[in-house]
């Protein structure tokens, strides 16, 4: 496979959508090719919501990852979590693990129904360990499952939460929206700039999380479906013991594990942006061979 490189120029914005989940409005993002090779559902993270991570447009650069995965063939959607982007918050004030991870299913089921088709489910971050958390828990729709930036360590255990506890809505701050961007020279001043005001102006208030000890039926020997780890090399959150477990434990033999090299938390936006594109679309399509 060959990757191509185009001169950067600002794409079109996405198409919004909303799936409704169970009386609730989840908003999901569009960018479609015709006559696509694959589709492709994207999570983000445990801060930022999907337009800033996966749709971050900046003259002169290339740092959407949606607009990558278009240029190579694929369609493209990207969900705000409730709490995150154009999403409103649960009526709870929180999102819990187990909500989200029946939200992807759902935003699956209405890809499948529009597209005929399996999905690639793809997380980075937290939005990893939901999408396998879904995969688990509601595997019919998903083709093969995408997990980047893996923020868990061999061994976790996870307590309960105090229940009937109020969500603090704490304000994002820029110290935070920049603090993932680690390897110099990855990525420039102007492009995190960018990123920082518009993760700013697209998630103003922290989303709040419940019963986050949901995480702990994470069991990669119940994922059935081909799976494609993707780690940072220099990706302070990651565990390779973690990724080792992980891979090792996974009883479909479609699998592989990449490290993206000089590429840290945030490679999604920054120069190994192009490995992380690649990587994915070489393993769907070794999939289908």
């Amino acid at each position: 496979l060959c990757m191509v490189l185009h001169k950067a120029v600002l794409a079109s914005p996405a198409v919004k959508h909303e799936v409704i989940a169970d009386g609730h409005a989840i908003v999901v993002w569009e960018k479609s090719v015709k006559e696509a090779k694959g589709l492709i559902l994207l999570h983000h993270g445990r801060t930022w919501s999907s337009l800033p991570d996966f749709d971050l447009q900046l003259e002169g650069e290339e740092l959407s990852l949606m607009d990558g995965f278009n240029r190579q063939g694929y369609s493209v959607w990207a969900m705000d979590a409730r709490g995150y982007g154009e999403t409103t918050r649960d009526a709870s004030g929180w999102n819990t693990p187990n909500r989200a991870a029946k939200d992807i299913s759902i935003v699956l089921q209405w890809l499948a129904d529009k597209s005929h088709t399996k999905i690639n489910l793809g997380g980075w971050s937290m939005g990893s360990m939901l999408s396998q958390l879904a995969a688990q828990q509601y595997p019919e729709n998903i083709k093969s499952l995408i997990l980047f930036g893996y923020p868990l360590a061999l061994g976790f255990a996870i307590p309960s939460d105090i229940q009937n506890t109020e969500a603090p809505k704490f304000p994002t701050t820029e110290e935070a929206a920049a603090s993932d961007f680690i390897v110099p020279g990855s990525i420039s001043q102007n492009a995190i700039d960018e990123y920082v005001r518009h993760a700013l102006q697209a998630d103003p208030i922290r989303a709040d999380w419940h019963y986050q000890h949901q995480y702990n039926a994470l069991d990669a020997s119940k994922l059935r479906m081909p799976v494609l780890l993707l780690q940072g090399e220099f990706d302070p959150l990651t565990d390779t013991a973690m990724h080792a477990q992980i891979f090792s434990k996974l009883p479909n033999a479609n699998k592989q594990w990449v490290v993206l090299k000089d590429g840290d938390h945030a490679a999604l936006l920054e120069i190994p942006r192009i490995k992380l594109i690649y990587a994915t679309t070489n393993f769907i399509e070794w999939l289908d061979m």
